[in-house]
């Protein structure tokens, strides 16, 4: 298998879920789409909450525990829900394909929703810091 698309969206959720999925296949796409199941099964706060316990297992298992970041992840759970609010796609692929800045350009807006680097916060890794400059 090349790709987590290869993947039904129940299979590649249950894979993850019990920290069964190939870790070579858990990239940044990867993760926008499990944001994306997430979303769209339970709601964003039960996402953002699932997704981080989730990925924080996934790292224990698979790395050295110090790759999670849980402002990043909360913070692009909503960004996806964000612009899910705006489209009327049913799958992931088409949704990505209309919303490629998630892909190409989530460091930039990130940047237009905090003052620091969530990405090299020492803080932001560690515990959920909600936006200053503008809410999602």
């Amino acid at each position: 298998m090349k790709s987590h698309l290869d993947l039904s969206d129940d299979t590649f959720e249950r894979l993850f879920a019990t920290a069964a999925l190939d870790p070579s296949l858990f990239n940044h796409e990867a993760h926008l789409r499990l944001a994306w199941i997430h979303v769209n099964k339970y709601g964003v706060e039960q996402a953002v909450e699932t997704i981080c316990s989730q990925i924080q297992v996934f790292d224990a298992t698979f790395g050295d525990g110090t790759k999670y970041n849980a402002t990043v992840t909360a913070a692009a759970v909503r960004a996806v829900n964000h612009f899910l609010q705006k489209t009327n796609t049913t799958s992931f692929v088409d949704f990505i394909q209309e919303n490629p800045r998630l892909i190409h350009n989530l460091r930039d807006l990130l940047a237009s929703h905090y003052s620091i680097d969530v990405f090299t916060d020492s803080e932001a890794k560690k515990v959920v810091l909600e936006p200053d400059l503008a809410a999602f």
